[in-house]
């Protein structure tokens, strides 16, 4: 039976413990959210010593499956205060399953700040202070614990902005490459682990055993016909290890659902200059790398290698997202510059979503001229000085930026910056920011594909008909996904290959020998988000927190000249109850 590991990060005490009956069929978000319901109270300070951090490998994740290493972080949030999970690439998930680990969960606080080294190996936990680390970036620690640890261990890391407490820090993975560049990115999550005092986890499963599958012909049978449905798919097969998830800043913009200038238009003038096409056109010139997997077992390589011109490396992971919170939303459109941005994001260990956004918030006001990528680059570098006030305020995210500098157009739910797609335009996944419990997040419910993609449906992305119902039915499908270890993009193939859901079932029942249908997997995904939703009652949310800020309302977008008009009761019918 797969194991949880328990760290005190006051008095270091390592407990190892068996899985629960009811926590042994969990992964990933399931066991996460699952664990900080039942563990964690809702009303606790999300820095104090009351909160936990959950570190959860799927169900499916250490195992010959393709897409199945995906890892997730939970925590009560410090950037929402509500519920967190964010999830991860990385080799990390891999390699803690085949150590029969399912989750690891890091208790308590010291009484004084530390800079602590978890390893775990087959043979058990140890735990060091190397203050030689504190306030160094993600690439310097993760080299000096290759050359402590050996070069084939993975590394879960925080930068400056998580050791000193910031609001939008990350945490970091290390991806088959040794870079720290896979991120659990969002709520802020890096700020719990160096609330913890802890600022790495080693991984290494050097001699490990390998998972254990209840029935081995089964999941190869299953395995093999999983592989087919995600190469054969247009999307996840030719889309994706094509161009990276960068392929939609040319499909949003043409929707006219690309915000740009802090979401004041759908469309950028110069999206073509950072768009997924240019920069596959550059990596290649350069002899970088187009399409590369983010962990072991991926076969949509979406990820790439970004060098400068001189061949150099940068950046990898270099997505969608990102490129256009730090590019179209501020209007920067340079991707050299764009890289760079990223680049540090990674190195600090900051979300790039809530950064690019916090960034746009700060050209609002004036910090900084629209479009100055220099002047960006130069900004982000204040955040490694701990007492440099303003790198304090733009670590913070954009709720916290734009408080400190009198900003009403901060574009927030929950008090997390929304992501890639403008609601007004992309109504589905607008539905999904306004409700879902982690706060505005299009991986929670992405309704891009029925809206704009026309995966899995058709549903007009500029009008109400159809899009609670769609968003609702993706925030359940999401969760179980996350659960399994799956990467999300799986979801495109999915949608679309009718033997899909069956064959995932398939793949669970031979895994652990007990019988999975697809409604069991519904129902996971279901009860998930029962477990969230009730921690953040909890926590003090109520429906007036599902919903968008005021200028979505009032403010008509450019070209389809749509507002958001969705009322917080209406709403409530996306909510699982």
């Amino acid at each position: 039976m797969d194991k949880l590991i328990r760290i005190n990060t006051k008095t270091n005490e390592v407990v190892v413990e068996d899985l629960s009956e009811e926590m042994s069929l969990l992964g990933g978000r399931a066991l996460t959210s699952k664990i900080i319901r039942q563990e964690v109270p809702g009303n606790c300070h999300p820095l104090g010593a009351s909160n936990k951090l959950v570190i959860a490998t799927g169900m499916l994740s250490g195992t010959p499956l393709a897409n199945s290493g995906r890892i997730s972080v939970g925590a009560k949030s410090p950037l929402t205060g509500g519920i967190k999970e964010a999830n991860s690439g990385g080799v990390f998930s891999q390699k803690m399953a085949k150590l029969g680990l399912r989750g690891l969960v890091l208790e308590d606080k010291p009484e004084e700040k530390t800079t602590k080294v978890i390893y775990i190996n087959k043979d058990g936990v140890q735990i060091e202070n190397m203050p030689e680390l504190a306030n160094l970036g993600t690439y310097e620690t993760s080299n000096k614990l290759f050359e402590k640890y050996g070069s084939k261990v993975g590394i879960l890391v925080i930068g400056p902005a998580g050791e000193n407490l910031r609001l939008a820090a990350s945490i970091q993975f290390t991806d088959p490459k040794g870079r720290p560049a896979r991120a659990a990115g969002r709520g802020g999550l890096g700020a719990v682990m160096g609330s913890k005092g802890i600022k790495a986890i080693v991984i290494d499963d050097k001699d490990a055993p390998r998972v254990k599958i209840a029935d081995t012909e089964a999941f190869k049978a299953a395995a093999k016909r999983w592989a087919e449905i995600l190469q054969k798919h247009a999307v996840t097969g030719q889309g994706l290890p094509s161009f990276g998830t960068a392929i939609l800043i040319n499909i949003i913009n043409e929707a006219g659902a690309l915000p740009t200038k802090n979401f004041r238009f759908g469309r950028f003038e110069k999206a073509a200059d950072v768009s997924g096409e240019k920069m596959a056109e550059l990596i290649q010139k350069r002899g970088g790398v187009v399409a590369e997997g983010c962990h072991p077992g991926c076969i949509i390589r979406c990820s790439q290698a970004y060098v400068d011109e001189n061949g150099e490396y940068i950046t990898s992971g270099f997505e969608y997202e990102t490129i256009w919170a730090l590019g179209p939303n501020t209007l920067i459109d340079n991707l050299d510059e764009l890289a760079q941005l990223d680049r540090l994001c990674d190195d600090l260990g900051l979300d790039t979503i809530e950064t690019g956004n916090t960034i746009a918030v700060a050209m609002e006001a004036g910090v900084l001229s629209w479009g100055d990528g220099q002047a960006a680059i130069e900004l982000l570098k204040r955040i490694y000085d701990p007492n440099d006030y303003l790198g304090r305020i733009i670590a913070n995210g954009s709720a916290f930026t734009g408080e400190a500098f009198g900003i009403d157009r901060v574009p927030v739910v929950k008090r997390q910056a929304l992501p890639a797609y403008d609601p007004r335009s992309v109504k589905g996944v607008g539905v999904t920011y306004a409700t879902s419990p982690m706060g505005a997040d299009h991986t929670a419910g992405y309704a891009v594909c029925q809206n704009i993609l026309k995966v899995g449906g058709d549903i007009n992305p500029l009008k109400k008909e159809g899009n609670i119902e769609v968003s609702k039915n993706l925030q359940i499908a999401t969760a179980a996904i996350d659960a399994t270890g799956f990467c999300l993009f799986v979801a495109f193939a999915v949608l679309d290959t009718e033997d899909a859901m069956d064959t995932i079932a398939k793949l669970l029942s031979a895994r652990f020998g007990k019988t999975f249908t697809v409604d069991d997997i519904v129902n996971l995904g279901i009860n998930t988000l029962k477990d969230e939703l009730a921690f953040n009652k909890d926590a003090g949310f109520t429906k007036a927190q599902d919903q968008l800020p005021e200028f979505f309302s009032k403010e008509p977008l450019p070209p389809h000249n749509t507002v958001w008009d969705f009322s917080i009761d209406e709403l409530q019918a996306a909510k699982v109850n």
